[in-house]
């Protein structure tokens, strides 16, 4: 695997630089998660030129992407550039909150193309499969107490997209947490750009008639609730982008550290009965986001054997 220019070599250039050369070193820097953000960010630029005349405050939005790209060139270049521990981890950990804020935005985008739902779609899947409307069956078992454990198990999602890359940046295998970031980023990105080519609004919203009676519980219900209360999307439901993400670490665990696959898997596959149980997604959005973890995470490994894919970095 190719490494890049040494932090010496890029120190030795000159201090003033003419824009071709500014960005060619912006691309000695970028590696492949910056390849595959930057590619998603491209996408959602032609979206809006496109299809602005259905998306509100669309220049906003091409205007806010193209300054998440500045600021995440000059990251890149910044801290191949210095060995400043604080600038270092922001390079290594940037992309957690990236993930939120695309998938935050999607609010404001998943009618960019077709103004309605297609949730009748889904909904005669998982009918047809279960015989039933699954989150409306479930309802019938629930109590307190599982409302709060199925809660539980769905915010362990978050989890997941820590706990082994912390693992693996501190004990500085570099190659396997970067293809851990490249893997979850590809997957949350392919969730995001099916969300806004096949708009779906989750059984919270299209079932709701059949689900007038919330699901009450204790302390890990309330606190979805406060996040539901100010992060709700409304829409992007499918593929479940916490089934995707969540497969994308059970598969890089089962590979670098296999112990923690083992101790995972159960609240894995409850978090997969959580999504269909607290009416956040249907079965199909389990089953294509279980499809497109895997992808991601196959493709992922792959990027990460071309030229470029790792930082120059301390870790």
């Amino acid at each position: 695997m190719s490494s890049l220019p040494a932090t010496s070599d890029i120190h030795a250039l000159p201090a003033k630089r003419s824009l071709p050369d500014y960005l060619a070193e912006v691309c000695q820097t970028c590696t492949a998660f910056e390849q595959v953000t930057f590619a998603y960010l491209a996408w959602l630029e032609a979206l809006l030129l496109t299809f602005h005349h259905n998306i509100p405050h669309a220049a906003k939005y091409a205007a806010l992407h193209f300054a998440i790209a500045a600021a995440i060139a000059q990251l890149t270049r910044s801290a191949a550039r210095s060995q400043n521990p604080a600038l270092q981890f922001a390079r290594c950990w940037y992309p957690l909150p990236l993930y939120i804020f695309f998938f935050e935005e999607l609010q404001g985008l998943v009618h960019a193309i077709f103004p309605s739902w297609f949730d009748r779609w889904l909904i005669q899947f998982d009918y047809h499969l279960a015989g039933v409307h699954p989150s409306v069956y479930l309802a019938h078992l629930a109590t307190p107490a599982l409302n709060d454990a199925m809660q539980f198990a769905y915010m362990t999602y978050f989890l997941y997209l820590v706990i082994l890359p912390a693992i693996l940046y501190t004990q500085k295998n570099r190659e396997a947490f970067w293809t851990v970031m490249t893997s979850t980023a590809i997957a949350h990105y392919s969730v995001y750009v099916i969300a806004i080519l096949f708009p779906i609004e989750s059984p919270y919203f299209a079932l709701a008639s059949l689900n007038p009676t919330p699901l009450k519980g204790g302390t890990f219900t309330a606190t979805i609730e406060l996040i539901e209360h100010f992060g709700r999307v409304h829409g992007a439901a499918f593929p479940s982008a916490h089934v995707a993400g969540s497969t994308v670490a059970i598969l890089a665990a089962r590979r670098y550290k296999p112990w923690l696959f083992w101790l995972c898997l159960p609240f894995f596959a409850s978090m997969c009965v959580a999504t269909v149980y607290g009416r956040y997604h249907y079965i199909a959005d389990v089953l294509a986001g279980l499809a497109v973890g895997a992808a991601g995470w196959a493709a992922g490994q792959y990027l990460m054997n071309r030229h470029s894919a790792l930082p120059n970095l301390t870790l």
